[in-house]
Order: structure tokens, then C-alpha cells, then sequence
């Protein structure tokens, strides 16, 4: 796989006996696919930056198949690099700064599992390097984040696959079967939400302390603001949604997995105009991102909606009572509501109207994985579900909403020019101001 033009070699040995040729050497069995083995060249060599609990979940879903071969491992925390690097001592070789890694031309692809602030400067130079990638959500925090990593994935053409991985699901499948088959006539209104609640205490105070010796704490900020280290920011992806620069809260945080169902249902672009209110209003933690949020989005002949809280798990139909995490998707239709968590759903008909109750025929295929339909797509150069030109519009919904938050206003957008409309002051905001020496990669915006 490290170099596609080139014939593998069962090709090349079967087109060299063909001809007479004598083969120098002996090919070994394995090499040619035989006794279940994959040939080398048909084999993706894998990367990973962010060697966290998601980022090892899908290195897992990925290496667990033979045509993958794990061959550079990046954190900027040395433990948790050597821990992967460990796993597969055999192929893989570690690194503390990606940029060195991605210079290794016999790496494909790579995951890319660092914390949010991250995403965009990593997603584009590996697609600059020449690799695949599978982006982990939320996708990026900033509007023209979500452009410029859109644009330049579709400049280099390379296979990208963002993670949101319960798009993989059956039941999504069913409550898209059930949309598109058009029994719950028009769908005026879409309610999604996410709720929990941590308490007044939410994710903790950190003690005053240095970094633990392997991680590059430096390294680790990056492009965001400085700040002293704090090991409840630094422990995982839960942590980070409490903190607004590292991971822009729960809403991207969560949001991807929900708001997809809809967006992929209903064939939705981007929203016209987004409205966002909400505050940090009980939590009291290291934190400072908003622990309720409401979104409203305007989409033609159509409003949808988002809630999340941290401070109340209420879930309407999907459970009451002891404080759990909850999340749901509710399409009020005219002849009925579908609701819907990940694993089940169910049809309210509104009285007599809905004179079809029966599911549709199914349509849509099963899914082979979330990583699996990507690392296939390597191979056949198709895109798949989730590449980056369908989920922008996921991501650019809710990097919109956070912009509108931050301004205390509703901020308007034009899907034909891609720009906001008559407001200077949320153009300017929708562009991240990078630390220095980090620069938001502009070349990929028009001027």
C-alpha cells in the first residue's frame, strides 16, 4: 500500500514467468497471500496521533484486520505512546511530534485522536503528507476550521472518514429507512439533545503540580491558550468537554453522533441561521465551558434543535430518576413523531393520520465498521459515509452554534458564497487566533 502505482507481487511474478523471466529470488508464500496471509503490498501501514482511550479504540477496530500493519504511534505523552508502541513492538515505531512522523512516506494513513484543539493543523498536514485520515469528532471548533480542513482534504484528495461511528449502527438505519420513505409526511421541527448530570462539583479541582515526567506539556497546548498544567484537562476526552479552548464543550462534544441522524435523514445542508443561548450556571469545576446550551437552527422549511445540560439528566421518553447521560432525537412530522436514542426507536402516530404504521422495506445495507468502510475505501479510493464532504455540515452547524454563543447572538450564513452574512465582528471570530508559532492554515480559504 505504501506505493499504490506499483503492481503487487503476485502480479509481478506471475508477469515475469509469463515472459521467461527468471525470478532472482525466492518469493516467500507469505509475501503471495498464501496460508490466509495478506501480501505486504496490499497491506495499509497505519499511523495514530493521540493515543487516548478513543484514539486506541479505533487503532483496536483497525489493527484487528491482516491487511493493516500499525506502523507509528505519536502522543505527546511518552507513556501512553510506549504503552501503544508496546502493543506492536513488531512494526510500529513511536514518536512525540507527528510532523516527524508524517514525513515517513510508508505510512498510508493515519487516526487522528488528539484533543480537539488539535484537529484542524494535524487533519491538514496529513492530508498535505499524503495520507488518508480518520478524523476523530468533534471534527474542528471554529467555522473556518471546518472549511479549511474541508478544503483541504478535497485539494489533496485523500480518503477521509470522520468519527462518528454509531452512523454505523442498525438503527440509525431504520429511523433513516423510516424518513426517507415519506409515511410521516413533512417534518417541520427536530428536537436533539444530550444530558447528564456531574453535580456542582462536575469534573473536580485539580491540585497545583507539574506535569508527570514523558508528557510535553507544551507540546500538549499547542495551538490554544497557555495555561499551568492541570491533570483533570490532561486524563481524556470526558474531561476536555468541561473546557471551552481545548474542546468547545459538550455541544461538539456530543452533538456529531445526534445531529447526524437528522442531517443524514432529511439530506440536510447547512443552516441558515443559528441561535444559541445557555451558560455555565451550577457547575462549579476547573472548567469554563457552558454547562446548558440551547441551539436553534434554521434550515429551509425546517427548525431543529439542540439542548444540553451537565446539570440535569431529565430525557423525556429516554429515562428519569437516577442521574445518568441520555440523548435522544425526536422528528415531528404531520402524521406522526419518530423518536430515537442509538439503539431503539419508536412511532407515535398522530391519531388516524398515519394510515401506514408498518416499517418501510429496508434499504440501506449494513454497515462492515465505521473503521472498516474506511480502510476499504483506502483501498478502492471511494469515499466513505462519513468523509468530510458530507460530515462539514455536521460539524459547521455546531461550530456555528458555539460562534453564536460566544457573541450572545444569532449569526447568519450563506451556503452558496460560504460566508456569514452582515456581521463583521462573527466573520473575524469564526477564524481561531493560533499561539504563536502555530498559524490557522488560511491558503485553504478564498481571500
Amino acid at each position: 500500500m505504501a506505493n499504490r502505482t506499483n503492481a503487487n507481487r503476485r502480479s509481478f511474478l506471475q508477469a515475469s514467468l509469463a515472459a521467461g523471466i527468471a525470478a532472482p529470488y525466492v518469493v516467500p508464500a507469505s509475501a503471495l497471500g498464501a496460508d490466509g496471509q495478506v501480501p505486504p503490498s496490499e497491506r495499509i501501514s497505519l499511523g495514530i496521533i493521540g493515543c487516548g482511550g478513543m484514539g486506541r479504540s479505533n487503532l483496536s477496530n483497525c489493527a484487528r484486520h491482516p491487511d493493516v500493519a500499525v506502523t507509528a504511534v505519536c502522543d505527546a505523552w511518552k507513556e501512553r505512546c510506549d504503552t501503544v508502541v508496546e502493543q506492536f513492538q513488531a512494526t510500529a515505531k513511536g514518536y512525540r511530534d507527528y510532523r516527524e512522523m508524517l514525513e515517513r512516506k510508508d505510512v498510508d494513513a493515519v487516526i487522528i485522536a488528539s484533543p480537539p484543539h488539535w484537529h484542524t493543523l494535524m487533519a491538514v498536514a496529513a492530508v498535505e503528507a499524503g495520507k488518508d485520515i480518520y478524523l476523530q469528532k468533534p471534527m474542528t471548533l471554529y467555522p473556518d476550521e471546518t472549511l479549511a480542513v474541508r478544503n483541504a482534504i478535497n485539494k489533496h484528495q485523500r480518503i477521509s472518514q470522520i468519527g462518528t461511528q454509531i452512523h454505523a449502527g442498525e438503527n440509525y438505519r431504520r429511523v433513516v429507512e423510516w424518513i426517507q420513505s415519506g409515511k410521516l409526511g413533512p417534518i417541520s421541527v427536530v428536537r436533539t439533545f444530550n444530558v447528564m448530570n456531574q453535580g456542582p462539583e462536575g469534573v473536580g479541582h485539580a491540585p497545583q503540580q507539574d506535569p508527570p515526567p514523558g508528557l510535553d506539556w507544551e507540546r500538549w497546548l499547542g495551538p490554544a491558550p497557555a495555561i499551568a498544567y492541570n491533570s483533570i484537562l490532561a486524563a481524556n476526552s470526558y474531561n476536555h468537554c468541561s473546557f471551552w479552548d481545548y474542546s468547545g464543550g459538550w455541544t461538539p462534544g456530543m452533538a456529531p453522533h445526534i445531529i447526524d441522524l437528522p442531517i443524514w435523514a432529511l439530506d440536510l445542508g447547512v443552516p441558515l441561521v443559528t441561535h444559541c443561548s445557555g451558560g455555565r450556571y451550577v457547575v462549579r469545576d476547573d472548567g469554563d465551558a457552558p454547562d446548558v446550551q440551547e441551539v436553534l437552527w434554521q434550515y429551509p422549511n425546517l427548525t431543529m434543535t439542540w439542548m444540553m445540560s451537565t446539570c440535569n439528566s431529565f430525557a423525556f421518553d429516554f429515562g428519569r430518576g437516577s442521574p445518568a447521560r441520555r440523548l435522544g432525537i425526536y422528528f415531528h412530522a404531520l402524521r406522526g413523531t419518530l423518536f430515537s436514542d442509538y439503539g431503539k426507536h419508536e412511532v407515535v402516530p398522530e391519531g388516524n393520520l398515519l394510515e401506514d404504521a408498518a416499517p418501510p422495506e429496508r434499504s440501506l445495507a449494513s454497515s462492515p465498521g465505521h473503521e472498516r468502510e474506511w480502510l476499504d475505501c483506502i483501498k478502492t479510493r471511494e469515499q466513505p459515509s462519513c468523509n468530510v464532504n458530507y460530515h462539514y455540515k455536521v460539524d459547521l452547524a455546531l461550530t456555528l452554534a458555539n460562534l453564536a454563543y460566544k457573541l450572545g447572538r444569532s449569526v447568519r450564513f450563506d451556503p452558496q458564497t460560504e460566508k456569514i452574512v452582515g456581521d463583521d465582528e462573527a466573520a473575524k471570530l469564526a477564524r481561531p487566533v493560533y499561539r504563536d508559532p502555530w498559524k490557522f492554515p488560511a491558503e485553504y480559504l478564498p481571500g
